[in-house]
């Protein structure tokens, strides 16, 4: 070497490739885009959160992911290879496995049965238990399960056992790619930490863990990195430590103050009131009150505790303590027909199985609830039927050439609709919405809110259960945000959404509005 030749370092070995990598995603559905240039990069060992509120996007990457959708445009790598993800059976084989928030098992199967069902090693004809015991035994340890429940009906197992069977199911299928979508929603806090010690020792052996959840406090004690969606984009992506609950929940919703707030009316006579209501298991300690002509909001996340309160407030579910006066009855309802009878009425969220007739008439769906009004003696008046739907399909303005049409060739829109007319027949004292515009366009969304400020301008006193955050600024004069079975503040409409969000997400200490604490100064 000469004294002019000069040294060159080599360069630096590069890195690990990411364990996983999607890139410039985006997906359509008829009109409506899903997802468009959304990027995901998970590293191995890692415990990665994805979040964004209802319809930001996160579904609709994990279905992709998971192989049950395919994008439009985009491309995905796992371990620094290209892959196509044509079926779940081409994710499954790639190592990517997805656990739900409720189990996709068999309860009336055993543990052990569960484990291997459809993967079955065999002797001849016969299962060969002997062969599959020792994986099956090592899975259990892993996830923290005691090996004696191996001969348990899944079905005896509480949720978070389940849900920690689920795992290790997904562990006998060499999962590198773990996706787990809400895990925490319906355990209890004890369940939780069960739950955290399994990742912790899943990422520690190199799986790679895709953790969503609403709950934005839990990831700091979780997660590494964190991606954040809204409107189907990727917003950011970072380590988690560099952020507060406040800077995610902010850009989850943009920052932005909802347009269009509700303007609180004057309000009558106390229709529904708890007091220190109670639901083992569900919720606790819960008060508050509905007055005649007023629109309260109850906002939580999956798992709140808030949907169940409907539910018991309807006769659905027996309270466990506590005291509710409805429409003039300090009784509790004890079922749905006595609360029909005292003028409560609901809308459940899930108008596909518990809403709706859906190969019967629109007509018929609208007045089946209300046949003392169609006629006398058990005789139905068919002109009776059609004045009162045709009326009411006018007011909703349900989008239909005929009554006798089935409900279940409408849209989602106007199916809700004629759910919602079937509840207000007869104008109810206290009506109970449960996610009233989920699965709905913009359009229709806006109907229904006009609708459920009609009912209060009549008198009713409504209660509006939802996870939509511009839903209830829109439409309640108060809203009472759930968190963990308890009413964790009291806001008016006129808070921010990151207010709410983080309210509802347990950083109380990042909301903006004090709590409302009487009923002077909620109105």
């Amino acid at each position: 070497m000469t004294d002019t030749a000069q040294r060159t370092d080599p360069a630096p070995a590069p890195g690990p490739a990411p364990r996983l990598e999607m890139r410039d995603l985006s997906k359509r559905y008829g009109g409506v885009r899903a997802i468009r240039h959304a990027d995901l990069t998970v590293q191995p060992g890692t415990v990665h959160a994805l979040v964004g509120e209802n319809g930001a996007g996160k579904s609709t990457l994990i279905k992709i992911l998971s192989g049950a959708e395919h994008p439009d445009t985009g491309t995905i790598s796992i371990d620094g290879t290209p892959v196509s993800i044509a079926s779940t059976t081409d994710a499954i084989a790639l190592g990517v496995q997805t656990v739900y928030q409720e189990p996709q098992l068999f309860p009336e199967l055993t543990v052990a049965e569960n484990f291997f069902v459809g993967r079955e090693i065999t002797r001849g004809p016969t299962i060969d238990w002997r062969a599959q015991a020792p994986r099956m035994l090592e899975l259990l340890d892993t996830v923290g399960l005691d090996r004696s429940l191996a001969s348990q009906p899944l079905g005896a197992l509480s949720i978070a056992k389940q849900q920690q069977v689920s795992i290790a199911k997904a562990l006998l299928e060499q999962a590198s790619v773990l996706i787990l979508d809400e895990p925490s929603a319906i355990l209890t806090d004890a369940e939780i930490e069960v739950l955290f010690g399994v990742v912790r020792r899943l990422a520690a052996d190199g799986v790679s863990i895709i953790y969503i959840s609403h709950r934005l406090d839990e990831l700091f004690r979780i997660a590494d990195e964190v991606t954040i969606m809204r409107d189907g984009e990727t917003v950011s992506s970072q380590p988690i430590g560099e952020l507060t609950v406040r800077e995610i929940a902010e850009r989850m919703v943009g920052g932005a103050i909802a347009e269009g707030v509700h303007e609180a009316g004057e309000h009558g006579e106390q229709v529904l009131e708890l007091e220190h209501l109670t639901l083992e298991g569900a919720f606790s300690d819960v008060s508050f009150s509905v007055r005649a002509g007023e629109v309260v909001g109850l906002y939580g996340l999956v798992g709140s505790g808030a949907a169940e309160v409907g539910e018991v407030v309807y006769g659905m579910r027996r309270a466990t303590s506590g005291r509710m006066r409805a429409a003039g009855d300090d009784r509790h309802p004890a079922t749905p027909a006595e609360a029909k009878r005292r003028g409560i009425r609901m809308v459940p969220a899930n108008r596909t199985s518990q809403g709706s007739f859906s190969f019967q008439p629109i007509a018929f769906n609208i007045t089946i609830g209300s046949l003392g009004l169609l006629g006398r003696f058990g005789w139905v008046s068919p002109k009776a039927e059609r004045r009162i739907a045709d009326d009411l399909i006018r007011r909703l303005a349900v989008k239909t050439p005929s009554g006798r049409q089935p409900i279940g060739a409408m849209s989602g829109g106007n199916a809700q609709k004629v759910v919602l007319a079937r509840q207000i027949v007869e104008q109810p004292r206290l009506l109970v919405l449960a996610e009233p515009t989920q699965g709905v366009d913009v359009g229709a969304k806006e109907e229904i809110h006009r609708i459920i400020a009609d009912l209060a301008e009549r008198g009713a006193a409504v209660l509006v259960i939802t996870t939509d955050l511009a839903e209830v600024q829109r439409i309640a004069d108060r809203v009472l945000v759930f968190r963990s079975g308890r009413i964790a503040h009291e806001f008016p409409p006129t808070a921010s959404q990151a207010s709410l969000l983080a309210a509802a997400a347990g950083a109380e200490e990042h909301v903006e509005a004090p709590r409302l604490d009487t009923e002077e100064e909620s109105r």
